[in-house]
């Protein structure tokens, strides 16, 4: 099995991975179903597991150049957040070609992007297609720019602190967000069109449920490492246990 570059996969079902360039991360995901329909599912599986990244974690070098009463002082950021035992947090994992499945999860309120301390909150976040707030809780200005590859999603200016602006991401795809006023600034919002996604915790771990029985394409996707995909089969009632390794 031809293993690609940037994720190793070892798991209990076939898997053939296709690599991608990190540019391909900063362009729209993969062509999802369109109008997913909610609806009981009947013998749903699962997906689950845990994402680890091997090796010596990365950094780069921050050199606030401005506002560096609130932006801090020169450091090393790390460009994965691994544990102890190397689970690599803030990982996205999500399933497309599902046409119809579980309701989506009640919300408890509008998702939104902070800027605080010119840092972006947060850096990683997963949402299904709609509202967002864009806010700044930092006493300095901030333009808040998201793309979907090169195409402008939203660009606002926020200059006051407690500034929070509504926008819409109505298709699915990956947006970049940077500070045209604070260039190190980076996060990433991923929009997706249906309910089967998940956000790897601290450890690593995650879990997709309720997953009706069929073959589908899973994208596992990380700012550092790019976008890559495999298929997946899920059996009725049954788990699917995934090992995945990120590896740039």
């Amino acid at each position: 099995m031809n293993i690609s570059p940037g994720i190793r996969l070892i798991t209990n079902v076939a898997a053939g991975l296709v690599a991608a360039p990190l540019a391909a991360l900063i362009l729209a995901a993969p062509a999802q179903s369109q109008g997913y329909a909610e609806g009981p599912v009947a013998g749903g599986g699962s997906i689950a597991g845990k994402v680890t990244f091997p090796g010596t974690v990365p950094t780069r070098k921050i050199i606030p150049t401005k506002d560096v009463e609130v932006c801090g002082a020169p450091r090393d950021e790390p460009l994965v957040i691994v544990g102890p035992d190397k689970g690599a947090q803030n990982v996205v994992i999500y399933l497309t070609q599902v046409a119809k499945g579980k309701p989506w999860p009640a919300a408890a309120k509008v998702p939104e992007i902070d800027n605080v301390k010119c840092d972006f909150t947060p850096s990683v976040q997963v949402i299904r297609p709609g509202k967002i707030d864009v806010v700044n809780n930092d006493p300095v200005l901030h333009n808040t720019h998201g793309y979907y590859d090169k195409r402008t999603a939203f660009n606002l200016a926020l200059p006051n602190k407690g500034q929070r602006i509504p926008v819409d991401l109505t298709r699915a795809g990956t947006v970049r967000v940077d500070c045209d006023a604070h260039g190190w600034m980076e996060g990433w919002i991923y929009v997706v069109d249906n309910p089967y996604y998940a956000l790897t915790s601290a450890d690593g771990k995650f879990n997709i449920a309720d997953v009706p029985p069929g073959n589908y394409t899973l994208v596992v996707a990380h700012p550092f490492t790019g976008l890559k995909q495999q298929p997946v089969t899920v059996a009725a009632g049954k788990p699917t246990d995934l090992a995945i390794e990120l590896k740039k």
